[in-house]
């Protein structure tokens, strides 16, 4: 063990100043939380396995005013086997009067269970496409999912759902298990056309409005959304919206985002929303195409803090700009390619968290991106344990699910860790061809789905990668020592310990800057895979520090930089012998040093021989006089003089 003689930099925690980007990011989680607290209650049903959904036409009755709804859901389905019933998905106090199909009325039962089951004419057989319609009605808040709400704003009514995850059989038969998305809708919202003051009421919904038809005192707006989409994310709202758009330009191909805002916020909101067409072309460029370019992006504001990223319409609390950047980038991660499992949900909520940060990095630039991801670091090593990927036990608690501290922090980070050891290339590339997998694209994906793509994509294995930092749990703490044996070169040895016992060693790219007596700065990216390992880099000053982590690129805490008094010296442990020698010499190293090759120079500085290293050197050939013999080694260039008889 070497002796210390200066403790440089003592990481107990990242000292973050500035800007917080901290508090929109924990309003998010709360509200996404809160969300899908009605996922303890929600079992998915083993009966609506037995079908492909391929349309929905939803037809709904609502006024702002009255929690009620009245519905005509008509659904077109594919038997993956033969079938003479069909199971839906709706709560018991949704009151179905009747099933149709083609003129005829089906019989149909509604139990306990949440479940609508209707009868078939007849058996229909693996392949049969069929279709029919279900007339509903009820208060849809009294059920308690919590997905469906009737309140007010500035005095005004609004109506509004919320279905992530399992909230929409609270008012709308459906099917809700994440394997099998609906491939288009039709959405007809009839409401009052007018409020008792007179202000027009406007609906929305996913999708493009195709038209509002006013018949007397009421209107239909008809909504129409051509992509697969999982019922979670089928929403609508009613309230006296203020309507204005922006323009995205899409490379010549524009289309645009529709603002659904209170009265009351529109000056606010018209002063916010404008930068949602900056985080696009952002987005658009590092990954692809808005996938709903076709239709529309909007958001609507309803009466939660939060947000949640329905398709082509994200529903928003407020007009924050990590809000915005959140919401938008779930368009792509999580609606485009949904999570297939609750234990992947990192690939919807780390995937949208790292993608705000990547609107730090660049709208506001460097500075302020390292400051994102040291807070994102404190969070994730203020406890000693906790893995991105859930357990089974851990899908049965809400909070463990929207962890934010690890399905969305630690994911965050965890791709950003990812894109260090791959490189900006490879890891934008491999986003952009996940995006574009056949079979994961408008579908549902888990992490081993994403990881060969990855892999793929930068000629890497990344197995120990993903096992040590999203399975498995903790992180590292690094002691660095170092210090300038000659004038060109800055020696490292890294050791490592770890908070949690599931991670044996975190092999990872651990980077440093070296800081010289004038000012000069280099920056070195060491690749660290066991402990004690030894790193030599060249440098042309003097070093007077070591700053480690600069950026904050790694997930790690308590880490120390050291400078030792004992400076490395191979040459007085690297001995050539006889020396005068007349035909061989013989060279004693330590193991530590390894010759990659070497060289003989004459008096006049003339290279007389060169050669692969061994231990035992043919010199007879040499004219007699004095030589010089040059090494290159894993620890640098190592001279020697050698007297030839």
């Amino acid at each position: 063990m070497q002796r210390i003689l200066l403790i440089n930099f003592l990481f107990l925690s990242f000292i973050v100043e500035g800007q917080d980007f901290q508090k929109d990011f924990d309003a998010i989680i709360e509200f996404e939380t809160k969300a899908a607290s009605q996922l303890m209650s929600f079992r998915a049903s083993l009966n609506t396995g037995n079908y492909d959904l391929k349309y929905h036409r939803l037809e709904f009755i609502i006024d702002p005013n009255v929690a009620f709804i009245n519905g005509d859901v008509t659904s077109y389905f594919e038997a993956k086997e033969s079938m003479n019933e069909i199971t839906f998905d709706l709560t018991d106090n949704m009151i179905v009067s009747q099933v149709l199909q083609r003129g005829s009325s089906l019989s149909f039962t509604q139990n306990a269970n949440d479940e609508l089951v209707v009868t078939l004419p007849q058996t229909l057989n693996q392949g049969v496409l069929d279709s029919l319609t279900i007339t509903y009605s009820g208060n849809p808040i009294s059920s308690g999912f919590g997905s469906f709400e009737q309140t007010t704003h500035n005095g005004d009514p609004i109506i509004w759902t919320l279905s992530e995850p399992y909230g929409a059989k609270g008012w709308w038969p459906c099917k809700q298990d994440l394997n099998d998305k609906i491939d288009s809708i039709d959405v007809f919202i009839t409401t009052p056309q007018f409020n008792p003051s007179t202000e027009e009421y406007f609906a929305v919904s996913n999708g493009l409005e195709q038209s509002q038809v006013v018949n007397g005192s009421d209107k239909t707006t008809h909504f129409k959304h051509q992509f697969p989409i999982p019922a979670y994310l089928i929403a609508i709202a009613v309230t006296n919206y203020e309507i204005y758009t922006h323009q995205v330009p899409n490379n010549g191909n524009p289309f645009e985002i529709v603002n659904y805002v209170y009265p009351e916020s529109l000056a606010t909101a018209q002063a916010s929303t404008g930068v949602t067409v900056d985080i696009m072309n952002l987005f658009t460029n590092l990954f692809e195409e808005y996938p709903f370019a076709a239709e529309k992006y909007g958001h609507a504001q309803f009466s939660w803090g939060g947000g949640m990223e329905h398709t082509t319409v994200s529903f928003m609390g407020n007009f924050s700009r990590n809000l915005i950047a959140h919401e938008l980038a779930h368009q792509w991660f999580g609606n485009k390619i949904t999570c297939g499992s609750w234990k992947d949900i990192w690939l919807n909520e780390g995937f949208a968290t790292y993608l705000s940060g990547l609107v730090i990095e660049n709208l506001d630039g460097n500075p302020s991106f390292t400051t994102w991801k040291q807070q994102r670091t404190n969070s994730i090593t203020s406890q000693p344990a906790g893995a991105v990927y859930l357990t089974d036990a851990d899908t049965t608690s809400v909070n463990r699910i929207f962890d934010g501290r690890l399905s969305y922090n630690k994911g965050a980070m965890v791709l950003h860790m990812l894109r260090k050891k791959v490189g900006d290339v490879n890891f934008f590339q491999g986003l952009q061809n996940y995006l574009n997998d056949v079979n994961l694209a408008f579908n549902y994906a888990k992490t081993e789905d994403f990881i060969p793509i990855m892999e793929a994509v930068s000629g890497e294995i990344l197995t120990e990668f993903f096992n040590d930092w999203l399975y498995n749990q903790g992180y590292p703490s690094y002691g660095i020592e170092w210090n300038q044996p000659n004038s060109n070169q800055v020696r490292f040895v890294i050791d490592q310990t770890q908070s949690h016992g599931s991670v044996v060693f975190f092999e990872a790219p651990v980077p440093l800057r070296v800081h010289g007596t004038g000012g000069e700065i280099l920056d070195v990216v060491l690749n660290h895979t066991t402990n004690g390992q030894e790193f030599f880099e060249a440098v042309t000053f003097t070093v007077s520090s070591i700053e480690f982590d600069p950026e904050a690129d790694l997930i790690s805490r308590n880490n120390t930089v050291t400078l030792s008094t004992e400076a490395f010296q191979p040459e007085g442990e690297f001995i050539i012998y006889p020396n005068p020698a007349l035909t061989l010499i013989h060279i004693q190293k330590p193991l530590t040093i390894e010759v990659i090759n070497l060289e003989i120079f004459n008096i006049l500085g003339q290279l007389v021989k060169e050669r692969d290293y061994q231990d035992i050197i043919d010199v007879s050939q040499l004219s007699s006089g004095l030589h010089f013999i040059r090494f290159k080694t894993n620890r640098g260039v190592i001279h020697k003089s050698l007297l030839k008889q």
